[in-house]
C-alpha cells in the first residue's frame, strides 16, 4: 500500500513539471538543465551526508564497470531532460506527453532489438498499433514528433542501462554521479548563456530565483519517490501508476495552455492509448498466468517432499 503511495506520488509530481518549468519564464530550457544539473548535485551531496552514505558512493567509485554505466546513464538523462524542457518551454507539452505514453512500448521493442526477449503476439500488436499512431501523426498533422521519440528512446535506454546497473547503485548515489559527469556541460551551457543573452538567475523576482533554486529538489524528490515505490510495489501496478503523468502533461497541454489538437493528433493519440491498453491488459493476464504456474509449481514441490 505505502509503495503505491509513493510511486503515485512520483508520477504525479512528474505531471505537474511543465506548469513548475512554465513557471521559470524568462529562463530558457539551456540554463534550467544546467541549473537543474548542478542543484541536483548539490541536494543529493546534502542527502549523502545526512544519511552518513557517502561509503557507498566511494565503494562505487572504485568499481569500473559500475562508473562506466553511470557515465552512460548521465548522458542518456541529459538528453531526455534537455529534450523534455525544449519540449515544455516552446509550446510542445502534449508532445512530450505523447513521449512518456509510447515510452513502455518502446521499453517493449529495445527488449526485443537489445535484450533478444522474445515478445508475444499482443505485445507484437501494441508496437504496431503504436507505430500506425507515429505515421499518422507525421503524415496528417505534417510534422515529424521529433520531441516525443527522442524523450522515448532515450528514457527507454536509460532504463536498460539502469537495469545493467541494477541494486549495486541506490537513488541518490545513481543521480548523484549523474549529476557529477554532466558538471562540466552545465558550465559550458551556463558560460555561454552568460556571453550571449545573459543568466537569468538572481536577475528576476525573489519568487524566481527560489523556484531556480528549488530545481534540485525538484529533480531529486520524485525520483527518489519512485526508488521507493518501486522496490515495494508489484509490476502490474507500476505499469498502471506510470500513465498518470503523461495523461496530467496531455491534459495540462491541451486544456490549460490551449495547445492545438488536429483531428489527425487526436488519432494518433488514440491509436497510442489503444496500444496502451493492449500491452497493459496483456501484461496484467501474463502476470497472473505466471502467479498461478508458481502456485502449481510450489504444490508439486510440497507433494513431493511429503512423498
Amino acid at each position: 500500500m505505502l509503495g503505491g503511495v509513493f510511486a503515485f506520488t512520483a508520477y504525479l509530481l512528474w505531471g505537474f513539471l511543465p506548469l513548475y518549468f512554465l513557471a521559470l519564464a524568462p529562463t530558457g530550457p539551456f540554463e534550467v538543465v544546467a541549473w537543474r544539473i548542478i542543484l541536483s548535485l548539490v541536494f543529493c551531496a546534502f542527502l549523502l551526508t545526512v544519511t552518513r552514505t557517502w561509503p557507498k558512493l566511494v565503494a562505487i567509485l572504485r568499481n569500473r564497470r559500475l562508473v562506466w554505466w553511470t557515465v552512460l546513464a548521465g548522458a542518456l538523462i541529459y538528453i531526455n531532460w534537455q529534450t523534455y524542457l525544449i519540449g515544455a518551454l516552446t509550446g510542445h507539452v502534449v508532445e512530450t506527453s505523447l513521449g512518456y505514453f509510447i515510452n513502455p512500448i518502446v521499453t517493449v521493442l529495445l527488449g526485443v532489438l537489445i535484450l533478444r526477449e522474445r515478445l508475444r503476439v499482443t505485445q507484437w500488436v501494441a508496437i504496431g498499433i503504436a507505430t500506425a499512431a507515429v505515421l499518422v501523426i507525421v503524415i496528417g498533422y505534417g510534422a515529424f514528433p521529433w520531441i516525443a521519440l527522442t524523450l522515448a528512446f532515450s528514457f527507454g535506454f536509460y532504463g536498460l542501462v539502469k537495469k545493467q546497473i541494477g541494486p549495486s547503485v541506490d537513488a541518490v548515489s545513481g543521480l548523484t554521479l549523474e549529476s557529477l559527469w554532466l558538471v562540466p556541460v552545465a558550465v559550458i551551457q551556463l558560460v555561454v548563456i552568460a556571453v550571449t543573452s545573459g543568466l537569468t538567475m538572481g536577475q528576476g523576482s525573489t519568487v524566481h530565483t527560489i523556484l531556480l533554486l528549488l530545481a534540485g529538489v525538484v529533480t531529486a524528490v520524485p525520483l527518489l519517490l519512485f526508488a521507493a515505490g518501486a522496490r515495494r510495489t508489484p509490476l502490474t501496478l507500476m505499469g498502471m501508476l506510470q500513465f498518470v503523468a503523461p495523461i496530467l502533461q496531455f491534459i495540462i497541454g491541451v486544456w490549460l495552455l490551449g495547445e492545438p489538437m488536429s483531428l489527425e493528433r487526436w488519432i494518433g493519440f488514440a491509436l497510442v492509448w489503444i496500444a496502451l491498453v493492449v500491452l497493459t491488459v496483456d501484461s496484467i493476464v501474463a502476470g497472473r498466468r505466471a502467479r498461478a504456474a508458481q502456485r502449481v509449481d510450489d504444490g508439486v514441490s510440497d507433494v513431493a517432499e511429503l512423498t
